[in-house]
């Protein structure tokens, strides 16, 4: 593998995320506790959040509507006022968590920089992604910074076509084997997979990956083992 662009997944690979998600999900499990079992509620706004990709994409504004119509639907539509605005709120306190970036991040850009082209390519919302990047302090060492509204094939194609890449030396590194590996695998660039100890019910799924292409590691500091 010798690489000329490296692009970083940046939810959960970069910094921390989904825990946050977590934990908002949790508040609105409390709120209508009295409606559904927690395991109920959850598959409510999974479900919702799955259909609603196609019109709402990836992000918490996204996941934030989902919620509105997983309590819509709990209550047979009479939730009152208060009780969206407290979903709103748990949507805007998700826009506002802190950015905590994952082990040995700076130091392995620092170690990359300048001897590959560095990329963030993630989905989600563009505005809250950029703030994210900016309130990371690792924003200097990206050259690009692509907010997919998916991570197709088709997706990875376009980006590599505005770098001007061959899938053969391109690298992407992330926690999802859905989003981060299996697309860029099937165009035939390289993918490695850093698992998170957390992930979104959407982005697993349930089979091993075995290509010439695909490494895993624990820690992105085993990232120079590789390369």
């Amino acid at each position: 593998m010798n690489p000329k662009v490296i692009a970083f997944d940046a939810d959960d690979t970069l910094w921390h995320n989904e825990p946050y998600f977590d934990e908002a999900q949790e508040r609105f499990c409390v709120l209508f506790q009295d409606y559904a079992s927690k395991h109920e509620i959850l598959g409510l706004i999974l479900n919702h959040q799955i259909a609603n990709l196609s019109l709402y994409g990836f992000g918490i504004k996204a996941f934030t509507l989902s919620m509105i119509e997983t309590a819509l639907e709990l209550t047979n539509h009479t939730i009152s006022g208060s009780g969206i605005e407290k979903i709103i709120t748990i949507g805007k306190d998700l826009l506002q968590k802190p950015v905590e970036l994952l082990p040995n991040i700076t130091e392995v850009l620092e170690q990359l920089k300048g001897k590959y082209k560095l990329v963030v390519a993630t989905k989600g919302d563009l505005k809250d992604q950029h703030r994210k990047l900016h309130d990371s302090g690792i924003g200097a060492f990206f050259h690009h910074i692509e907010v997919m509204s998916d991570k197709t094939e088709v997706d990875y194609q376009k980006m590599l076509g505005r770098l001007d890449c061959h899938p053969e030396d391109f690298l992407m590194i992330g926690n999802s084997l859905k989003s981060d590996v299996l697309p860029v695998l099937n165009l035939g660039g390289h993918a490695i997979h850093v698992p998170y100890h957390t992930t979104w019910e959407y982005e697993k799924i349930d089979f091993e990956i075995e290509h010439k292409n695909f490494n895993t590691i624990t820690n992105l500091s085993e990232l120079f083992d590789i390369l």
